[in-house]
């Protein structure tokens, strides 16, 4: 009996291929730092605010807090050509929206559902958006703004307009497969696309650990040839190196590339979450080692800055943030009509 001919071996995959640079920690000046430091208080006391209209009856609906989380927003969309770049989240958005300047008010009054809101009162928490901004969202469904930015990158490599993607997704949405048919397309088409993965640890109440086979997430983009950089989300100028490095990459034209933040949210998952499944103690002693905005206090501290110095900008951001508040609920609700519009989009 004649042999079979012998199974020929593929060649082994190659291993050098091209990476980006391991970031380097932003060195920023004094002025940028106190403004990073405004920022980030802002969507913290924003934030605090809101999860006390939300106990009071005034924001209806879920409610996704950014607490913890802010250098991340901050520090990455503080790179980005507010011109040109666009970004797409998931249901976790004030603060990429405070991150990217637009009013406190008009995102209030959406929380509440005010016509005044920047969606009109129609998306709330999860659904706001600014095109004007070239902020494509607030998503309510877990992953589904992966393939969505992959298009938003898609359409900025056909217009040649020289624009980037920031896509934002959590650790949770990280397991969901459409995640791997964009990474698949964009590697594919050498997109300009930055996927953000903010690992606060948690997906709903179930730790990275127990759901993620492979829980170093930067590495979920090997098979697909994405080179992936993991950051310390704490850090907002950690986060800002990062982007830096991450947008040079992208915009050179080597297709997509993932940044694993790594962040923590010190609430519970959405305001009607307790979050049990962690101890009090563990969420204080991330506080206690970690918080972002103290960190940054203790850069400006450095640089000369007193306590004393920062206490007017505590006083005006609490004093914005109230302002909003009282306009969120001042100003009307949508006319009952409005029910009727913004349902069907006519394509010519």
């Amino acid at each position: 009996m004649a042999k079979a001919p012998a199974r020929k071996t593929t060649e082994p995959a190659k291993t050098n291929r091209e990476r980006p640079d391991e970031p380097k920690r932003y060195e920023a000046s004094k002025e940028q730092l106190l403004e990073f430091y405004k920022q980030m208080l802002l969507i913290r006391r924003f934030e605090e605010k809101a999860g006390q209209l939300y106990g009071l009856g005034f924001i209806g609906g879920f409610c996704h807090l950014y607490i913890g989380q802010e250098a991340v927003a901050v520090g990455l969309q503080s790179a980005l050509d507010g011109e040109k770049d666009s970004v797409i989240t998931g249901y976790r958005d004030h603060g990429h929206m405070l991150a990217y300047g637009i009013d406190p008010k008009v995102i209030m009054a959406e929380l509440t559902g005010r016509e005044a809101g920047i969606s009109r009162g129609k998306g709330g928490s999860m659904h706001m958006f600014s095109t004007e901004k070239k902020f494509y969202g607030g998503h309510g469904i877990v992953g589904a703004q992966v393939s969505l930015g992959t298009g938003l990158a898609f359409a900025h490599k056909y217009n040649d307009d020289g624009g980037v993607t920031l896509a934002y997704f959590g650790d949770g949405a990280a397991n969901q497969g459409q995640v791997y048919e964009s990474f698949n397309m964009a590697e594919l088409w050498k997109l300009p696309i930055v996927y953000v993965i903010e690992n606060n640890q948690y997906a709903m109440g179930t730790s990275v650990h127990r759901s993620s086979a492979e829980d170093q997430l930067y590495k979920r983009g090997e098979s697909f040839r994405i080179p992936g950089i993991q950051v310390d989300g704490m850090d907002v100028l950690a986060c800002r190196g990062a982007a830096e490095e991450a947008l040079a990459w992208v915009r050179a034209g080597k297709g997509p590339i993932i940044l694993e933040m790594k962040t923590y949210r010190y609430r519970g998952h959405s305001m009607s979450d307790p979050a049990k499944y962690r101890s009090r103690e563990e969420v204080q002693a991330v506080r206690d080692k970690s918080d972002p905005i103290e960190a940054v206090k203790r850069e400006l501290e450095a640089l000369g800055l007193k306590e004393d110095d920062l206490k007017p900008i505590e006083a005006e951001i609490r004093k914005q943030v109230n302002e909003a508040a009282d306009f969120a609920e001042s100003t009307p609700e949508p006319d009952p009509a409005e029910l009727y519009t913004d349902v069907l989009v006519e394509a010519y």
